[in-house]
């Protein structure tokens, strides 16, 4: 994700896999109660007990954006625990029935939390069917999940919001397969996560289909819904390339469209194949302060294409930002949000690397003003991967400066410490290994040390958890600024100001 003049945050590698907390889960019957897996920055995210495998989830669209979507959403699961109780993240919409297993379950809510209670408890191993029929409801302040459009809706869930829209496991250790049906008004066009798999037309309204290939973090849901074409093409070795642009806007943006298909190759010949069924753009007319690379259908604002004063190639590198998250952060997915720095540092790293190649913006003197400011963002916000919880009411705080440039700079200082080759060897291994899961930081120094044929330990130890910024290898006359005093803002990157929304 891509903020506005953005503030790039970074997590904490508490590797703790969505499994091994699952066996919280009690074997006592539960109180009706929130339960979280214990995120080391949101605790009350994801549920302990079960794993989802696929959510089906149909939304009917009556054309009023601020007003509730009927909905149902159907979470097939396999319990990881004896369970008496079960917990969706679930907040923003009114729950009218649920079902388990076919059966009528009674529900209660608890702070924002679902607890459902089967007729019989489920057993370890068991087979979960879940259905909640509810409203979704796009109303009121803006704090994530529907995005209120010109014409329409659109999702952006980063980090804690997509319970906002449907019931789920609302972390992203616990990754699903998606379908998506949404009934709208004949006038308006619809589209989802992955590929289309069916449209029906009625009299009024029509209902599209959509099925996701891969697995996805909820984080990552994308339904939109306006006045709309869709532009397709073709990308490499035959990839289905669509973007979804407001149809008065289709010529206009076209020249940037274009150019997605050279940038998905230029992305390949760095970490290899893209890794999802298709790509595209979503071009939304909202005002969300950031740019978001939900799955398969990267969000932009429009205008950051339609405003004067971006220059082209920064506009080109944002597309590149989003872009490589579909390889960092969405293919391979961090198994906690204190693994975010390897989400947003690598995206920062191949927009950066983007712009020196196409536009002759040079990625050292980026990455020295990076390590001038670094222990200044360190002292504001912790370091890339111990990165300290977000603002008590703003979420979207978490994605400080540190989180980005200052976590793009711990790659940059690894490719000086073990040389250009080693580096591609390890990022190209990196997106292979873990490809369609999740993985923490843990996984990243290892594979580093493996790849390179080095203990890397102490330098990861210094440059991820580090209060103050280590010497950068080779540049030695780099100097860090000293840190501001106590409760002043620091100092905002020199680097382009338009990317990950605040949020990611």
């Amino acid at each position: 994700m891509l903020l506005s003049r953005r503030i790039r945050a970074a997590l904490l590698a508490t590797a703790t896999s969505a499994v091994s907390v699952s066996l919280l889960a009690a074997s006592a019957p539960s109180p009706v109660a929130p339960r979280g897996i214990g995120d080391h920055l949101f605790p009350h995210l994801g549920n302990p007990g079960y794993d989802v495998t696929a959510y089906d989830i149909s939304l009917a669209y009556g054309g009023d954006n601020s007003k509730p979507l009927d909905a149902v959403t159907v979470v097939q699961a396999r319990a990881t625990d004896h369970l008496e109780r079960i917990n969706l993240d679930f907040t923003k919409g009114k729950v009218d029935s649920v079902e388990v297993n076919g059966v009528r379950a009674e529900f209660a809510s608890s702070g924002e939390d679902l607890v459902v209670t089967p007729v019989r408890p489920i057993v370890r191993g068991g087979a979960l069917r879940i259905t909640v029929r509810h409203t979704s409801d796009p109303a009121g302040k803006s704090d994530g999940g529907w995005v209120r459009t010109s014409d329409g809706l659109a999702m952006a869930n980063q980090a804690d919001a997509a319970h906002r829209v449907f019931p789920s496991n609302d972390h992203p250790s616990d990754k699903a397969f998606f379908t998506f049906r949404i009934t709208a008004p004949k006038e308006l066009t619809a589209v989802a996560n992955g590929l289309p798999a069916g449209r029906r037309a009625g009299a009024q309204d029509t209902t599209w289909t959509y099925r996701t290939q891969h697995p996805m973090a909820t984080e990552l849901a994308q339904v939109s819904i306006g006045r709309s074409a869709v532009l397709r093409r073709e990308g490499p070795h035959g990839l289905p390339v669509r973007d979804v642009v407001q149809s008065k806007d289709r010529e206009k943006l076209e020249p940037w469209l274009k150019k997605t298909p050279d940038q998905i190759s230029w992305m390949e010949e760095k970490v290899g194949r893209y890794p999802f069924e298709t790509y595209g753009v979503l071009i939304a007319d909202a005002t969300t302060g950031f740019e978001l690379e939900t799955q398969t259908l990267s969000l932009f604002e429009r205008r950051l294409f339609t405003e004067s004063g971006y220059p082209d190639w920064y506009v080109e590198a944002i597309m590149v930002h989003e872009l490589a998250h579909q390889w960092f952060g969405n293919s391979v997915s961090p198994r906690t949000w204190s693994d975010l720095w390897l989400n947003e540092g690598h995206a920062t790293w191949y927009e950066a690397l983007y712009a020196e190649e196409h536009a002759e913006q040079p990625m050292q003197k980026r990455m020295k003003e990076a390590h001038r400011l670094s222990d200044r963002w360190r002292a504001e916000g912790g370091p890339p991967a111990a990165p300290k919880a977000p603002e008590p009411g703003k979420k979207i705080s978490l994605f400080r400066p540190v989180v980005y440039d200052g976590s793009a700079l711990v790659l940059y200082a690894l490719r000086q410490e073990i040389g250009h080759a080693a580096f591609e060897r390890l990022e190209r291994a990196w997106v292979e290994r873990h490809e369609d899961s999740t993985a923490t930081t843990e996984d990243f120094t290892r594979l580093a040390s493996s790849v390179s044929g080095r203990d890397l330990s102490a330098f990861f130890e210094a440059w991820l958890y580090g209060k103050k910024t280590p010497p950068m290898p080779g540049h030695p006359d780099w100097k860090p600024l000293a840190p501001t005093a106590k409760g002043k803002p620091a100092a905002r990157a020199a680097a382009p100001a338009h990317s990950h929304g605040e949020t990611g």
